[in-house]
């Protein structure tokens, strides 16, 4: 990597941000989506995770980055999540919220919800399974992480009546891993196990698909939620909103979740350094 220049006070006595500049390609105008900065945006998140890798930065927070202008460049992007993992050459990673005091990690993450449930194998969801438990105990410091497994379909299949993805692909999966020491629930249905008190006995919950956890937690939480990727040799964390483009620019935009993920990269740094 050929490292731009850095500015804006970057001794190691000085007070105050290191600026890491990186041109855009194109000038831009707030709340205008250009196609031509597209490839910009995808060079700053590489700069950022090879600047990890490399142990030039100690973690990375994103903003929100427009998907759709960087397909309308005919790049293919799907986002920060599978992008990071190709970068670091990470086969399994996992997408997980936090906010409003719950923890939820996604067992798929930007699919159609017609292409969920082929992808819901059960390889897939045992590799989403440890990488969470392993990472709960890595970044957050739970030793006995006690994960709530949410079914795929209405009342968790309702015995096979609503679906087969629970007795076929889910159950197995948390049978096999309970094997291996870890505390799974069995499939809970997804409408009562958000309660608060069923909450209270899990330090986190893993989601079938992205729309079934992320509005809930994003209702409890929004402006404040950080989304954490799961699984990456280096530290990423980001924001829990989109990009806002209806009101770029005018000054209303809130800053909070960038915040809090900043925050929370930096609490990260401190459990890795052991301190």
């Amino acid at each position: 990597m050929e490292w731009p220049d850095f500015t804006g006070g970057c001794a190691a006595t000085t007070a105050g941000v290191c600026v890491l500049h990186v041109p855009l390609a194109v000038p831009t105008v707030a709340g205008k989506l250009d196609p031509a900065n597209s490839r910009y945006v995808l060079r700053t998140l590489g700069i950022a995770a090879d600047g990890c890798t490399e142990h030039l930065f100690d973690a990375m927070a994103t903003a929100p980055v427009h998907k759709g202008v960087i397909n309308d460049a005919g790049i293919a992007f799907t986002g920060h999540t599978e992008f990071l993992a190709a970068r670091t050459h990470t086969p399994h990673v996992v997408m997980m919220l936090v906010g409003g005091g719950m923890r939820i990690a996604l067992a798929t993450t930007h699919l159609a919800l017609k292409d969920v449930a082929a992808q819901l194998t059960r390889a897939s969801l045992t590799q989403t399974l440890r990488v969470l438990h392993h990472d709960l105990q890595r970044h957050f410091r739970i030793a006995h992480p006690r994960i709530a497994v949410a079914g795929l379909n209405p009342h968790a299949g309702a015995s096979g009546h609503m679906g087969h993805e629970e007795i076929e692909v889910i159950a197995p999966v948390i049978r096999d891993l309970r094997g291996e020491g870890l505390d799974l629930s069995d499939p809970l249905p997804a409408d009562t196990l958000f309660n608060p008190q069923r909450l209270t006995n899990y330090d986190a919950v893993l989601a079938m698909y992205h729309d079934q956890g992320l509005p809930v937690l994003k209702y409890a939480s929004f402006g404040a939620g950080i989304n954490v990727t799961l699984g990456l040799p280096i530290i990423r964390t980001s924001v829990d909103h989109g990009t806002a483009l209806d009101i770029a620019g005018s000054g209303t935009a809130d800053a909070g979740s960038l915040i809090a993920a900043v925050k929370l990269a930096i609490e990260l740094v401190n459990v890795r350094a052991g301190t």
